[in-house]
């Protein structure tokens, strides 16, 4: 049987020192994940685990290097945190794995029903691929040499989650500890000094078998890094992606080549991975503001009502009305859909802005009031939106009259890509990628890339 790593929240701050994470109800992230940390950890060794506890004073970065300088083979890892949401409405337990990982889905799926066993008002949000998370991907599941995993107990921002953890605590951990049990035991710790074998896969390349297999390790399919050149991507620009070398041959996770706009999908009946790199979308195209969408309107209507099954009820016309305001203004529509996307939590909004202010954006109103501006219908909502983004990714005139209140005071043509957006729509320095990230989800489940 291997050990367990368990992490509290991402650990500390680059500079040093713990990091509150979120904050909310008088408590933070970081000391309620601590506190249920330990709980796991005594309840774990009481089972005979062997479990390492991560120092709390390491930054991401410093606590995925420290299990890896450790990790042996059947170890397993396991990062706990406490989410938080705009709206205090938003609750549930879920499980992040990296993508198409099946083995890995079912990981997540034990340790997810081990804590909802026993804390059975807690609601399932399910477990999820990373793929789904803000920034498209989670360096916990994708940089942690042994398998891991990273939970969502609750959401801190969420009165009876918070409660529900402060109150049981012990059951959150008893829960948590199940199934990471099961987990453990699951996996085969393999006999010492025992050279380890990875089972041969399949690979498809645009639709066409390559000639050569790649393998599969932990569940995670790896290709070998000559496919990595045909494919013409310059993995110096990707320091973190992981290689192993098996059999004199060098091979590459085949998942993070998602990073180069390449489609990676798994399909486990025929053992195959399949890359698609014949994308619909230009070259060198993907993160200009001022470009042309791809996604057709039911495409776009799709992807929204699988995030949010209620999000076309209030806005059936959605999709059109920024395939149409883009369009007129030379805005790529896809950009401003998937922002509205990552500001209202697909159409769901927050505590701060409702649904009948039409604001799907965030945008503020003059004089820097307290509450976001309302406009009149979603359509001028929508309109306002393309403005703004115009305002910062051009220096063209506006098509149509200004109804952004806040187009003329920002400086024309500062951000012409997404990225650019990042620190001066919102503070979040991520912003851009979290934008970017889901443009990737939308191509990806539209068959665009």
């Amino acid at each position: 049987m291997g050990r367990i790593f368990l992490s509290a929240a991402h650990g500390g701050k680059e500079t040093g020192g713990i990091d509150p994470g979120s904050i909310a109800g008088g408590t933070t992230e970081a000391r309620e994940m601590i506190l249920l940390r330990d709980l796991i950890v005594t309840e774990l060794r009481a089972r005979s685990f062997e479990v390492l506890a991560v120092p709390d004073d390491l930054s991401a970065k410093q606590t995925i290097d420290w299990i890896n300088s450790r990790v042996r083979r059947g170890d397993v890892a396991l990062e706990i945190h406490a989410d938080a949401a705009s709206s205090p409405i938003v609750r549930g337990a879920s499980v992040f794995y990296i993508a198409n990982n099946d083995e890995r889905k079912s990981n997540a799926e034990l340790v997810l029903m081990g804590l909802l066993r026993r804390v059975t008002q807690l609601p399932n949000r399910g477990v999820k691929p990373d793929t789904n998370s803000g920034l498209g991907s989670l360096a916990f599941c994708r940089q942690t040499k042994a398998p891991a995993l990273l939970m969502q107990v609750g959401f801190l921002s969420n009165p009876e989650d918070r409660a529900l953890l402060q109150n049981r605590r012990r059951d959150f951990a008893l829960g948590i500890a199940d199934g990471l049990a099961a987990w453990s035991r699951a996996v085969d710790p393999g006999s010492e000094g025992e050279e380890a074998t990875y089972p041969a896969i399949n690979i498809n390349i645009n639709g066409q078998k390559y000639s050569e297999q790649g393998i599969l390790v932990d569940g995670n399919a790896y290709i070998p890094v000559d496919l990595v050149d045909r494919l013409q991507i310059d993995l110096s620009k990707a320091p973190n992606v992981r290689r192993i070398t098996y059999r004199r041959v060098v091979y590459v996770k085949a998942i993070e080549l998602r990073e180069f706009n390449v489609s990676v999908s798994w399909d486990s009946a025929s053992r195959t991975v399949s890359l698609r790199s014949n994308l619909v979308i230009c070259s060198g195209q993907i993160d200009k503001i001022m470009s042309h969408g791809n996604a057709s309107e039911v495409q776009l209507q799709i992807f929204l009502k699988n995030n949010n099954e209620n999000a076309l009820v209030r806005f059936p016309d959605i999709a059109k009305l920024y395939r149409e305001e883009a369009a007129i203004e030379g805005v790529n529509y896809d950009i401003a859909f998937c922002q509205m996307c990552v500001e209202t939590g697909f159409l769901r909004f927050g505590d701060d802005i409702k649904p009948e202010q039409n604001n799907f954006a965030g945008l503020g109103t003059i004089g820097g009031g307290r509450e976001a501006a309302s406009f009149e219908s979603a359509r001028i909502g929508v309109r306002a939106h393309v403005q703004h983004l115009k305002a910062y990714a051009s220096l063209e005139p506006l098509v149509q009259e200004v109804v952004d209140p806040r187009f003329r005071f920002v400086t024309r043509g500062i951000a012409p890509l997404v990225s650019q957006l990042s620190g001066r729509w919102s503070a979040d320095s991520n912003y851009g990628d979290k934008i970017m990230a889901m443009l990737k989800r939308l191509y990806e489940s539209a068959g665009l890339m």
